[in-house]
């Protein structure tokens, strides 16, 4: 794998037609080792691909996140992403800071969801 970010990104772009851009003001942290995990358990390692997104002349100010489809940057957007429109600040949607509620959570729908291996 190259080293050059810029080469890093033209691979990216070659190889896979669907960007999302995110921004995680402070840095990713502890968040894109999940992000990564749940990549490859969603869409699968030869999916998807990140490079640097940042400005020219800027450090890590975005990532990309590349895929093969839309249907799978849908997914990722509706997974990791604050909100469903990116703001008009770079075109960069911005992370989230929460996980999206389990209908196991939500108190209005009166039943709860029966057990899954997740909960144990």
């Amino acid at each position: 794998m190259p080293g050059n970010p810029r080469q890093l990104t033209a691979d990216a772009e070659r190889e896979y037609p669907v960007r999302v851009r995110v921004s995680a003001g402070g840095g990713f942290g502890q968040a894109l080792t999940k992000i990564h995990a749940w990549l490859d358990e969603n869409c699968g390692a030869d999916s998807w691909k990140t490079a640097p997104s940042g400005m020219r002349g800027v450090g890590n100010d975005a990532t990309a996140f590349y895929f093969r489809n839309a249907t799978i940057a849908a997914a990722f957007v509706a997974r990791w992403c604050d909100g469903g429109n990116p703001p008009a600040d770079g075109g960069a949607f911005k992370m989230r800071q929460d996980a999206p509620k389990r209908r196991s959570e939500m108190t209005h729908y009166g039943w709860k969801m029966p057990l899954s291996d997740r909960d144990e």
